[in-house]
This record gives C-alpha cells, structure tokens and sequence, in this order.
C-alpha cells in the first residue's frame, strides 16, 4: 500500500523527471507549505501597501487568507467569505513564485492530475492535499503513534528539535538558492546566516533596490557587489543609495555563493560534488563556534542526512536512465 507520504514524494519526483510540462526553466523549485505561507504572507504586505500605505499584516488575516487561498486553488471553497482584496493577493502570490522561479505543490498535483501521470494508487483528493498542506493530517496521523503519548516533551527536547529544523532549513535554503538564484524566500532565510551584519534594514534595501531594477533580489545583490568590485566603491553607485551600508556583508554573502557555484562548474562527479558542497556549507555555518554547540551538532546532522539523499536520488537515476537522457543538468 502506497502511503500518503510516499504519494507526496511521487509528485515531486513527477515534476523533476516531467520538468518541461511544468516550466520553462528546469531550475524551477518546489514551493512546500511553509514557503506558501510565507510567500502569501509577504504579498499581502505588498498589497497592504498599496492599498493601505502599510507594509504589515496580522497573524490572524494571515491565517484567513491562507485557509481560504488553499480552498480556492483546490476548489473547495464554497459557503465560504472571500477576505478582503484576496484578487489582488492571489494575483501577487501568484506573481511572487514566477518571479522566484518557483511551483507550490497545488500547482505541481494539478498539472499531474490533468496530464494523468499519477497512477491509480498514487492518485490524491483535493481535501487530502489540504489537510496535509495545513497540517491537519500530520497531527492525525501523530494520534496513533508513540509521539502523541500525554507526557509532554521537556523543554531541553523542544530546544533541541527547534534548533534541528532551523539546522535543516539553513543547509537547504542554500541548496535550494544554489539550483534556483531567484528563490527570494531561500536567500532571506540564509542573508544573515552565519551573521554579515546583514538584518531587516539590508534585506528591505535589497528588496527595493530589485523591484525597482526589476531583478531578482541575489541577481540585485551580485550586480552590485560586482559594480563595485570592478570599478571601486565609488562606481557602484550614488552616495546615497542604502545598499552602500551593507557592502561588506553583501560581498561575503555573495562572495560564499561563487564558492558553492564553482564546486558545481569543477567537479564534474555529482556524488563528489553534492558532499563537497554541503561539506563547504557545513564548515560555513558552524565556523566560529565550539564543538559542543547543539547548533554544530544539530548542522552535521542535516547535512549527514541531505548527503545521503543526494547519493540515493543519483543512484536510483542511474539505475533507470543515463545521464544524457534525464532531461537534468548534472548542476540540478
């Protein structure tokens, strides 16, 4: 029996093997559930913006828009209200992931769906997908298992899976920027990570500079580090412009990335490659740091588990296709 998990897994796979069906680019990335929340979350502060000259947003509108966007996008939103200004919204979310290269999952399912490439076992409900985009089945499932016990996990346990996710989300948002340079969400989680002195004020500079140069915000920040690379500081730009604050920083962020890209272009292996790489994040992110650090601790974990991944994913294409006939760059 195939579980649900397995037929999450499936989509995902049906878009790396069918990427051409899907896009036009084969650097296009999967947008999961937190990066739909938080993609939503920053186009309704756009919209917000417009139509309000504010550039906040509740929690709790948050959470309404996203149950109802979710309910739209699979069509099960009847006897429901629509939030306020959700056309401009939607149209601003949607306009979001094409600017970051990016495919949510409700988007993947229903172009799999159309084009029959699910088979009868790996076929998924629309009221599936949405308890397991909103967590709903996640929590049900977890009520059967040893994890749902009543004894709470202690504080010490809470700490430690906090920091290991953070660990994971760190390693891979730099993955995810290294296969996708326009994924925004990627490079917002990994801008200050380990610190460059880069905060809110750097990302909001950037973030403004690339709307306005209609530009991704990494694409942003390359050009002007390279600007000032080859002609000075005092070419790059006007005295007054906001990113000249944050030139040091922004020089070591993309300055690390160059280092990740020149693994890919060297070492022509893709197993050496993929350990070489989260090898060089890994000595990134914990540089600095003791031994001891649960953060150390929990980043050697992450990579340990992405670098067996990887090693599988090659060998299974391996096993069913030749490199020349994948459709895959060996960069992806």
């Amino acid at each position: 029996m195939v579980t649900f998990q397995q037929k999450i897994l499936h989509l995902v796979k049906c878009f790396r093997r069918q990427w051409p069906l899907f896009s036009n680019s084969e650097r296009t990335t999967v947008c999961g559930a937190d990066c739909m929340l938080m993609a939503l979350q920053l186009s309704m502060a756009e919209v917000n913006k417009q139509h309000h000259g504010d550039f906040t947003v509740s929690l709790s509108d948050v959470l309404e828009m996203w149950n109802y966007l979710l309910h739209d996008k699979l069509g099960l939103y009847e006897n429901m209200n629509e939030p306020e200004n959700y056309a401009d919204v939607k149209k601003a979310y949607h306009a979001f992931l094409a600017r970051s290269n990016m495919l949510d999952l409700i988007d993947i399912y229903q172009k799999c769906s159309s084009l029959g490439l699910l088979a009868e076992d790996e076929i998924i409900s629309p009221v599936q997908l949405l308890e397991f985009i909103s967590g709903v089945m996640n929590a049900q499932e977890n009520n059967g298992s040893i994890l749902s016990t009543p004894i709470q996990i202690n504080r010490q346990g809470q700490e430690h899976m906090k920091v290991t996710i953070l660990a994971k989300k760190f390693v891979c948002s730099y993955l995810s920027l290294l296969v996708n340079s326009k994924d925004d969400l990627a490079l917002a989680h990994i801008l200050n990570v380990p610190d460059r002195g880069l905060g809110r004020e750097a990302f909001t500079n950037l973030k403004h500079a690339s709307q306005e140069r209609k530009m991704s915000i990494f694409l942003m920040a390359t050009s002007f580090i390279r600007t000032i690379e080859l002609g000075g500081r005092d070419s790059a730009s006007s005295m007054y412009d906001p990113l000249r604050a944050h030139v040091k920083g922004l020089s070591n962020f993309v300055n690390f990335i160059d280092k990740l890209q020149e693994i890919v272009g060297e070492v022509l292996n893709t197993r050496i490659a993929g350990g070489r790489i989260l090898s060089t994040v890994k000595m990134h992110l914990i540089k600095g740091r003791s031994n001891g650090d649960p953060f150390c601790e929990a980043v050697e974990e992450a990579v340990q588990d992405l670098d067996l991944k990887i090693k599988n994913i090659i060998d299974s294409q391996q096993e069913t296709l030749t490199a020349s006939t994948t459709g895959v760059s060996p960069a992806r």
